[in-house]
């Protein structure tokens, strides 16, 4: 008997050892593709919401995870890399008078490659014609190396978002045989999923919208500009607006306002044409601030909601007061720190760990130190879905009743 249960306890210890090896594999994988996931991450829960309606309407997992990555996701993406190949393009023109440090060797592999895309000044004055359209294609073919890499991960994003939207309640349920049955994981992972799409879908998504409106915006300007005078750099001034976003109470008047100083000290000194500056003005405070924040802010924060037609509907909002569980000031740090400790993708990493090491404190850790009542239980599937009246929870449960009355050719 005993030679039984030491036999057993070397079999256990042999798959012990074994599922450490996988996961060490697995976290090597996405250690070296971290950027990748997480922005997959993003896409996903940027994309979420509309994945509900449609998938109400259309009653179809894949099909409706593809539609809501083809109809938002994709544009989004495409727009953004489109505003941030101009402002790599300005910024190296930026850096070529001024010393940037380190800044300059980080966007230094990508200055060549973002000159495939034309600035708005460019495409307005040539309109786009034949020759225009010819010469970017070639840089197109140049730069084939670099853009098929871009796509391969762009491709991986976009996969991992599918399933995330498609299987989501599926991994739901599988991951609910690993939670306690007192519900502490339950809440624990319910309220980071409430908070990564307040993150990811209330906060950077509108930043990113609001950079591309605020580059498109100020570079039109520029081209209207009269001689002598014009918006510095206006689609980095764009970009650089759209971040300053995530900064509470003061936003991106952080950098237009000190922008809108600037051209009036250069008029004001040099002379030239008053009404350019009161035309910046006007455009930075009604289209780039007061537009996003009417329009896209309510609608990506959950306040409110836009009428998709087919896909609109009176759909319910949460509560507009809902707390992620994250103080204003620490999220914005993170904002901030989060790309000069990690690169580009830490604008997206660094509010995840932000989000688990909060409430791990409030939820986990009172518990493991002081043996605390955990929180009531929480269903699992809220894994996949927000609050009460939330349309990111509503649509869980038609997901299993739709696996059971819809077929499918998953």
């Amino acid at each position: 008997m005993a030679e039984y249960d030491v036999g057993i306890n070397w079999l256990r210890a042999f798959w012990i050892g074994f599922g450490v090896v996988l996961a060490a594999a697995i976290l090597f994988v996405t250690y070296s593709f971290i950027g990748t996931f997480v922005f997959g991450i993003f896409v996903y829960y940027a994309t979420r919401p509309l994945y509900r309606r449609v998938q109400r309407r259309v009653r179809q997992r894949t099909v409706s995870a593809f539609l809501s990555l083809f109809l938002l996701a994709l544009p989004v993406l495409a727009l953004l890399y489109y505003t941030v190949a101009i402002a790599v393009q300005e910024f190296s023109r930026f850096a070529q008078t001024t010393n940037v440090g380190p800044y300059a060797d980080a966007v230094e592999p990508y200055i060549n490659a973002s000159g495939v895309v034309q600035s708005p000044q460019t495409i307005l004055s040539d309109a786009a014609g034949p020759e225009a359209i010819v010469d970017t294609l070639g840089q197109f073919v140049g730069y084939l190396g670099v853009v098929g890499t871009g796509l391969i991960h762009a491709f991986v994003m976009f996969a991992l978002a599918f399933y995330l939207l498609r299987d989501g309640p599926r991994l739901a349920e599988w991951l609910k045989d690993f939670l306690d049955h007192r519900g502490v994981l339950d809440h624990y992972f319910h309220e980071v999923d409430r908070s990564f799409h307040k993150v990811f879908y209330g906060n950077i998504l509108n930043a990113i919208v609001t950079g591309a409106i605020g580059a498109i915006a100020f570079s039109v300007v520029d081209f209207v500009a009269p001689a002598g005078l014009g918006v510095p750099y206006p689609a980095l001034i764009g970009l650089l607006a759209g971040a300053a976003s995530l900064i509470p109470i003061i936003g991106m008047k952080i950098v237009y306002v000190p922008t809108a100083l600037y051209l009036a000290v250069d008029i004001g000194l040099n002379g030239g044409e008053w009404w350019f500056v009161a035309l910046f003005v006007g455009v930075a405070f009604v289209i780039v601030d007061t537009i996003p924040d009417l329009v896209v802010r309510p609608y990506v924060s959950g306040g409110g909601s836009l009428s998709l037609g087919l896909f609109g509907g009176n759909e319910p909002t949460p509560d507009r007061n809902s707390n992620p569980g994250l103080h204003t000031g620490t999220l914005m740090f993170a904002y901030i720190l989060g790309p000069f400790l990690f690169g580009w993708y830490g604008l997206f990493l660094a509010p995840m760990i932000l989000v688990l090491v909060a409430h791990f404190a409030r939820y986990v850790l009172p518990v493991i130190v002081h043996g605390e009542d955990p929180p009531s239980g929480v269903d699992p599937t809220n894994l996949v879905g927000g609050e009460v009246g939330d349309p990111e929870r509503d649509s869980v449960s038609e997901d299993h009743h739709d696996e059971e009355t819809t077929p499918s050719p998953d």
